[in-house]
């Protein structure tokens, strides 16, 4: 009987030990330098909690603990290691990576966003991707260009 909860409780914890990976953008991985910044720091946690759940005497205790932070190390790691450093824009005359750009909906929302890489895009922090539809639209314009997104029109205001 020990023997077949034994395996029972061992077939639960390969199963929550399996996580699948997380996705890979098929885009470039552009960051700018406090993006790759983040990465790193991020892919520090990871080896940090790794290392602590692989001291965790218990196998499936220790399993349960290392899956997370070994599916954020294989991730990091990759993310790390493709990144893209953009150097920060030296003009204001077109919108580009790295830029903040301020626009204004037709609605009459005005909005603020830095345009940066995936990883580190935070919109509710003011910053989206690069490969979002906004700021897709918006890369290559000047102040005073009107574009047209989801169905509104939205007018550059300023560049920084």
């Amino acid at each position: 009987m020990a023997v077949a909860f034994t395996k029972e409780e061992s077939f639960e914890t390969a199963s929550e030990t399996l996580l699948p990976d997380r996705p890979i953008s098929l885009h470039p991985n552009l960051v700018t330098q406090a993006g790759l910044g983040m990465l790193e720091a991020q892919l520090q946690q990871a080896r940090e909690t790794y290392d602590a759940a692989r001291s965790i005497e218990d196998v499936n205790e220790r399993r349960r603990q290392a899956a997370t932070p070994l599916r954020d190390l294989r991730y990091f790691s990759e993310r790390v290691r493709t990144a893209q450093v953009i150097p920060e824009p030296t003009s204001t005359e077109l919108v580009a990576f790295g830029n903040t750009v301020t626009f204004s909906r037709d609605d009459g929302r005005v909005q603020t966003y830095r345009i940066v890489g995936e990883d580190e895009a935070n919109p509710k922090a003011g910053s989206i991707s690069f490969v979002s539809p906004v700021a897709s639209i918006l890369v290559g314009k000047a102040v005073g260009d009107v574009v047209s997104v989801g169905g509104q029109e939205l007018e550059v205001i300023s560049i920084s």
